[in-house]
């Protein structure tokens, strides 16, 4: 049936070079949340220096403490969110095995508990689309979509994620892949 709203949540966006100019200009964003009121969504590739300990003065593991924090998008660049996994998460609401958090308290509960299987990604602000916005730049083409995976979300590299999701998706984007950042440099 035309027309019929299609979920994006568990999805990754990428950037199909079509952002140049923008905030979201050669990004990977995991949609968290998609219906027709709207979506919400994390940049998986936005590192910044500070961690958690230098932003938050509670008390806290020594191990919560070290964990970095990514830029999660535009949108109230203060707001709380975390990604979570474990070996085995039955509540998991964004995907099989991964929770999204945005309370401070249960992001410190989930600190005291860290193992070496805990996959945690924390962030400050996030990317919101109103009613049909994300729905319209999918029909323009702005962005591509890949399908999430865990190790992706968690990759010990995120500042090579997009180059190396481009690659995946085949021969076709390997120009894209390989352009330089600023192609009036080129």
């Amino acid at each position: 049936m035309a027309g019929e709203f299609k979920s994006l949540k568990g999805q990754l966006l990428l950037d199909g070079g079509k952002l140049y100019g923008s905030y979201f200009h050669r990004t990977v964003v995991l949609i968290c949340h998609h219906d027709p009121d709207g979506a919400f969504g994390l940049v998986l590739n936005r590192t910044t220096d500070a961690k958690f300990g230098d932003v938050f003065v509670t008390h806290m593991s020594d191990a919560l403490r070290d964990y970095p924090i990514f830029l999660g998008g535009p949108v109230q660049p203060t707001a709380l969110s975390y990604l979570y996994s474990d070996e085995f998460l039955p509540d998991a609401n964004v995907m099989p095995n991964l929770s999204l958090g945005h309370s401070l308290d249960e992001l410190i509960e989930i600190g005291e508990k860290i193992k070496d299987t805990t996959r945690l990604k924390i962030f400050a602000g996030y990317a919101g689309w109103s009613p049909g916005q994300l729905d319209d730049e999918m029909r323009r083409k702005a962005w591509l979509t890949h399908p999430a995976t865990l190790d992706l979300i968690f990759t010990p590299e995120p500042e090579k994620l997009w180059q190396q999701i481009i690659r995946l998706k085949g021969p076709q984007y390997r120009l894209l892949a390989e352009a330089p950042d600023n192609l009036f440099l080129n």
